[in-house]
């Protein structure tokens, strides 16, 4: 049961302060929460059954001031989410379902309703009715380089909640103020919503406008799209068809869940049997043509995060790399000497320029690097491909 609710941050001493009244929970209480979450930049919001709700903000985890919520508040939450009625007739027996809404005039918002020790948990990401940019996240210039590529394989790798979506949300956005181009993207759900510029996009969500992933790709390139974007890399049949849309002449863009570039291609080529190994391992080095792998940091201010990237792209070096599984621990080389000639770079050289933009903190960046006693090195005597 809620109620009116008030949020505000107060900088002096870095808390969040929620006033979270319970009374009759109607859909308008309920968008009223969100709409507060929302407007204190919280970015996830969890709601478990028998506990009070927590935000998440900057990262960390705040309890919210209010009383757990009962079975009855949590079927009544999902009853303002979930549009399928089916789906609401198993509340009882529900193990975890996807799915997302809007919030008129204020965000859209992704979520994921789950089973734990028998009760309901509902976890919701908040995501801004505004697409971001480029300039905006903070981004290097390099990222609408690589969104201006005319065909190749592009992908945004990271844990969840890296900001992968924000970035790609970012990129779309760039094609879309300087392209004429067709955008269709495969989502699951759909999170940002474009609206055309200069391009025509088309967002398909998994589950309401295709049965799945695979039927929606292999319909893709009838769709006479530019660009593809595939809401994750799941197994080694859509990286193929990935792949393929590549090698036809389109720009394609997918997530993985991985850490780097190195994890990146390893994952990718364990996704097929070991006798299609070595063609997958030359498909990608032909056609891989960047990733983007980012972690959030928080920001010095403390009033947010920044995404710190590494970004390779693809060139002889790193093909050769791709190509001979004895060599590719070779690509972080080959990103860093990469920094002034391509934009190229490592996570560390990027950690070491938020730093001395005073984007982030001296500690911050050095719990975030990937080789803490590199960085300092770096910081002292300078970075070596400044030399080159």
């Amino acid at each position: 049961m809620f109620g009116v609710n008030l949020i505000f941050f107060s900088p002096i001493s870095n808390l969040l302060f929620i006033h979270w009244n319970y009374m009759t929970l109607s859909k308008e209480a309920f968008h009223n929460i969100i709409k507060s979450a929302s407007s204190a930049s919280v970015s996830d919001i969890h709601l478990r059954t028998d506990e009070k709700p927590f935000f998440r903000l900057r990262g960390d985890l705040i309890q919210v001031k209010a009383d757990p919520l009962t079975t009855d508040d949590m079927k009544m939450i999902c009853q303002h989410m979930i549009k399928d009625p089916e789906i609401l007739k198993k509340m009882d027996t529900l193990k975890e379902y996807d799915g997302s809404f809007s919030v008129p005039n204020v965000c859209r918002v992704r979520f994921n309703v789950l089973r734990f020790q028998g009760k309901l948990g509902i976890i919701l990401r908040i995501i801004s009715d505004k697409v971001p940019t480029t300039e905006e996240l903070k981004l290097p210039p390099v990222i609408n380089k690589i969104a201006s590529a005319n065909a190749g394989l592009v992908l945004v790798t990271g844990a969840t909640g890296s900001g992968k979506s924000s970035t790609l949300a970012a990129m779309i956005n760039y094609i879309n103020k300087t392209s004429s181009v067709h955008v269709l993207t495969l989502e699951d759900p759909v999170e940002y919503v474009h609206h055309p510029i200069k391009a025509r996009i088309t967002q398909r969500e998994i589950g309401t406008d295709t049965e799945d992933f695979d039927s929606a790709l292999r319909s893709a390139l009838r769709q006479d799209p530019d660009i593809i974007l595939i809401g994750e890399m799941r197994d080694a049949e859509t990286i193929s068809i990935a792949i393929k849309a590549a090698e036809t002449g389109h720009l394609v863009f997918g997530t993985v869940h991985t850490t780097d570039a190195l994890s990146t291609i390893g994952r990718l080529i364990a996704m097929f049997p070991p006798e299609e190994q070595l063609v997958a391992r030359a498909r990608l080095a032909e056609n891989l043509y960047a990733t983007i792998s980012q972690r959030l940091l928080k920001t010095a201010d403390g009033k947010g995060r920044i995404a710190a990237q590494e970004i390779m792209l693809n060139n002889p070096g790193v093909r050769e790399a791709i190509l001979d599984p004895f060599k590719t621990k070779e690509i972080y080389t080959y990103i860093e000497k990469g920094k002034n000639s391509s934009g190229a770079q490592s996570f560390d050289q990027h950690i070491t320029k938020l730093y001395k933009d005073g984007l982030i903190t001296l500690e911050e960046a050095k719990t975030n690097a990937t080789k803490p006693e590199d960085f300092e090195r770096n910081l002292m005597f300078g970075d070596s491909s400044d030399d080159e």
